[in-house]
């Protein structure tokens, strides 16, 4: 079964940085986007950034010349790096991708992992 491995969070200092890695392990092939969303204070997912199969990425206007989103497509990999956080943003964050596979096209979620910018 495919999964989505998470790493790389934990405690940051404001105007700090974090780099968040996401890697889809097990027998996957046809991906098309990956990238990241976060829990907001409503608990809902909100974009963060996500590369397109082409390389685009598209950026929540919150994070724009903050955080820069990174694709290792030979690894079904992406990275989150994250400079000048903020307390705003902590949360919890989700790997995510789309694509074509054996059973048709699908969305997957990884489990979450939890970014705290505090002092």
């Amino acid at each position: 079964q495919v999964q989505l491995v998470e790493s790389g969070g934990g405690l940051v200092q404001p105007g700090g940085s974090l780099t968040l890695s996401c890697v889809a392990s097990g027998s996957i092939s046809g991906i098309k986007a990956m990238g990241w969303y976060r829990q907001t204070s409503g608990n809902e997912r909100e974009l963060v950034a996500v590369v397109t199969s082409g390389g685009f990425i598209n950026y929540a206007s919150a994070v724009k010349n903050r955080f820069t989103a990174s694709r290792d497509s030979a690894k079904n990999s992406v990275f989150l790096h994250m400079g000048s956080l903020k307390p705003d943003d902590s949360t919890v964050y989700y790997c995510y991708t789309n694509g074509d596979f054996s059973e048709g096209f699908r969305e997957l979620w990884g489990p979450g992992i939890r970014v705290t910018v505090s002092a």
